[in-house]
């Protein structure tokens, strides 16, 4: 699990197509201070396994289904990627939940300057939009922001000098692609009003649980 703050700018030193999928070389600073090989880590929102690692770069496995689905399909060599570590335990719990399972790309149409922030407009999938409300949280490219404004054609979130900074969506242009993670409790309860619409209802008592697992009726 994540949280949406970012820890570093990384970069993208190689990409090597593969069978079955595309090597990536990343670099990093802070998050190579404890990353090992199996670690999982988001890369501009999107979760990977980290499956090898030198003194300053991981390398990861990119699957054909995910180039497809996030805008790492577009990243070439000396790319600016996003990067976090999976959440400690222990740690204090900053930004919101975070998968690391984007679900799909928006598109920026709109940056302007507002009294002191910037505020970014992304052309969203109505699908997905669905699942966005006025101050809720929403995941750009792994970075945790608050949504400020909904229309029939997208989100709008402010960004402040901290966070351009900081990330890539400092960096972006209109026209650009973003990576989209909505909040996973909205789908949990759209799931739960489909389930009592559809009068679905699942036995949750534990003795049938376990009994299914061994294949019993």
């Amino acid at each position: 699990m994540f949280t949406g703050v970012i820890e570093e700018l990384g970069r993208l030193l190689e990409r090597t197509p593969g069978k079955g999928f595309d090597t990536f070389v990343i670099s990093g600073a802070e998050v190579m201070s404890d990353l090992a090989v199996g670690n999982s880590i988001t890369v501009n929102g999107v979760c990977l396994t980290v499956v090898a690692i030198s003194a300053d770069s991981f390398t990861a496995q990119v699957i054909p289904e995910t180039l497809k689905k996030s805008n790492l399909g577009e990243m070439t060599t000396g790319s600016e990627v996003n990067l976090e570590r999976a959440m400690q335990v222990e740690a204090r719990f900053h930004g919101h939940v975070v998968q690391g399972h984007v679900e799909t790309v928006g598109y920026i149409n709109n940056i302007i300057e507002h009294d002191g922030d910037v505020r970014m407009t992304v052309t969203l999938d109505s699908y997905w939009l669905r699942y966005c409300v006025p101050k809720g949280a929403i995941t750009l490219d792994g970075v945790s922001l608050t949504i400020a404004d909904i229309s029939p054609a997208g989100i709008t979130v402010a960004l402040i000098p901290f966070t351009l900074e900081l990330t890539t969506l400092g960096r972006k242009k209109v026209g650009d692609p973003v990576n989209i993670e909505t909040d996973i409790f909205a789908r949990y309860v759209e799931r739960f009003l489909e389930m009592d619409s559809n009068e679905e209802r699942w036995d949750l008592d534990p003795v049938r649980l376990l009994s299914w697992g061994f294949g019993e009726s």
